[in-house]
């Protein structure tokens, strides 16, 4: 699974022969915070062991985890939320931004061979389209200290950061994106920092 999450492709060889198929795909998991689910819930206790809930999570493994972009803690949901109409932007107006962020992508990586998205930048790309402000440095500096993070993470970190101006219809990546997409490193932050 790691070949083709990094390199979207998948390579199969054998004795006599060496096959690539492209494989460029959007993974989406869940999984639950601990064996009975109920781990960091307020109004359930959990029952399980700090040793078992680092056994469970370890399941997954950290080189896995460092290539997924985005992973963030979806707590329950009350039901006065479900009821209430509440200040939601409505669908369209969602569907809006996305479609002139990727309109805004599709123009800035015109002229590059195979990528199209934030997320297909190689390293010297992100150099390029990631630039941050010395407020931004230093908010990067310190979440990669603290948490621990890897060189993978660190260009996820700037990847989402870029998408999140991108819908913000902005040139450049402001601190704000910055810290929202470190914020989307969950599990780095939860279980392995």
């Amino acid at each position: 699974m790691l070949q083709p999450l990094e390199d979207g492709q998948v390579t199969i060889s054998r004795a006599a022969l060496s096959v690539s198929f492209p494989s460029r795909f959007m993974l989406a998991a869940a999984m639950n915070p601990c064996p009975c689910g109920f781990f960091g819930d307020p109004t359930r206790d959990c029952h399980c062991s700090p040793t078992l809930i680092q056994r469970y999570v370890s399941k997954i493994s950290g080189p896995l985890l460092d290539r997924i972009d985005i992973h963030i803690e979806v707590p329950a949901v009350k039901y006065k939320e479900l009821r209430s109409n509440g200040d939601v932007e409505p669908l369209g107006a969602v569907r809006e931004r996305v479609v002139k962020a990727r309109k805004i992508q599709l123009e800035r990586y015109a002229r590059e061979k195979m990528v199209y998205a934030n997320s297909q930048m190689p390293p010297k790309m992100i150099l390029k389209h990631c630039q941050i402000s010395a407020e931004g440095e230093k908010m990067l500096e310190n979440a990669i200290q603290r948490m621990g993070l890897s060189a993978r993470a660190h260009d996820r970190i700037l990847k989402v950061a870029r998408t999140i101006a991108d819908l913000d219809d902005e040139a450049d990546i402001a601190p704000r994106h910055l810290g929202e997409a470190i914020q989307y490193r969950t599990l780095d932050r939860t279980y392995w920092a």
